[in-house]
């Protein structure tokens, strides 16, 4: 099967939702908008061409790690399958543009981050956070390296 594997630049534009299947399986559903912009030769302004909509969902540990990390409005760069989802509402055909996402990031040009790599150790994020979309942790994590009694122990973990 050959899947169509895309990059896209854009913002969220809304809460991301994170549930469990039925399985337990945790995915977290957003809605990415990519602006293409272009600069006017006449004018020499910048000016808004069209805006793709992708309905995002993100998959176990990335579903998790996206549903503790982003929020509304945040600038990301989204990487995955996209297809075309068809379907019929009120009588009328429709198609929309679905992306399952095998990575997240934040968009850099629009600010800094603090990466904080997840540990197998550590309980879930409704266990820390209360489950609230983009929530993080009020205390900062210990020392990941301190229970490792040597470099091999640890890159074993951390794998």
């Amino acid at each position: 099967m050959n899947d169509t594997v895309i990059t896209v630049v854009g913002r969220i534009v809304n809460i991301p939702k994170r549930r469990l299947t039925e399985a337990g399986i945790s995915v977290t559903n957003f809605r990415l908008a990519s602006t293409a912009r272009r600069q006017d030769r006449d004018s020499k302004e910048w000016v808004d061409g069209d805006t793709l909509y992708l309905n995002v969902s993100c998959w176990r540990q990335l579903a998790d790690n996206v549903a503790r990390s982003v929020i509304k409005g945040d600038p990301v760069i989204v990487r995955g399958r996209v297809f075309t989802r068809h379907f019929e509402l009120d009588g009328q055909k429709r198609q929309s543009y679905d992306m399952e996402a095998n990575a997240v990031g934040a968009d850099l040009s629009w600010g800094q981050v603090e990466f904080s790599r997840t540990r197998k150790d550590v309980p879930s994020h409704d266990a820390v956070d209360g489950g609230q979309p983009g929530g993080r942790a009020d205390e900062p994590e210990e020392d990941a390296t301190a229970e490792y009694d040597d470099e091999a122990e640890l890159a074993r973990a951390l794998s």
